[in-house]
């Protein structure tokens, strides 16, 4: 209720006395009394404050990092084109930045995979009706049919 008569009859007040008179506002407080501290608390809560923030701004730099390494390594992967901000943010991060490990062992049998069906067996698995057992015992039975003529080859 006083807040109300000091709010109604004040604002009229000041105005018919012209705002010759000061009050003390609110705002003039310091931070640390508004929120019931001393100075050295304050500044120590501030100072906690922002190495928090520091330490969130370096996670998120990491973070940013690591999905840039992976774009990157896609980008590679399937030879699209290069994007500098990815290059940035690793750079950023101080090239701390490698890639997660599942995503690791991911990439290294997708790239097992990739190198079998690279190889001369891999290729031929590609070709319909072929029988593969058939193929490795002609093989075989060819190379040993070499080594036995080498071998009578060498004895006379």
């Amino acid at each position: 209720m006083a807040f109300m008569v000091k709010h109604v009859v004040g604002g009229q007040l000041k105005n018919l006395t012209g705002g010759l008179t000061e009050e003390k506002s609110e705002g003039d407080k310091s931070d640390a009394a508004a929120k019931g501290m001393t100075q050295e608390e304050f500044e120590e809560y501030q100072q906690q404050l922002e190495e928090e923030k520091q330490e969130r701004d370096a996670n998120f730099a990491q973070k940013k990092a690591e999905r840039a390494t992976i774009r990157t390594h896609f980008r590679d992967k399937y030879r699209l084109p290069k994007n500098e901000l990815d290059e940035t943010q690793i750079q950023a991060a101080r090239d701390d930045v490698e890639l997660p490990t599942e995503l690791a062992k991911m990439i290294a049998e997708d790239n097992q995979e990739e190198e079998q069906k690279q190889s001369v067996l891999g290729q031929l698995t590609n070709i319909q009706n072929v029988d593969m057992g058939h193929l490795k015992g002609k093989a075989q039975a060819t190379l040993e049919d070499l080594k036995n003529s080498a071998e009578k080859c060498c004895v006379m």
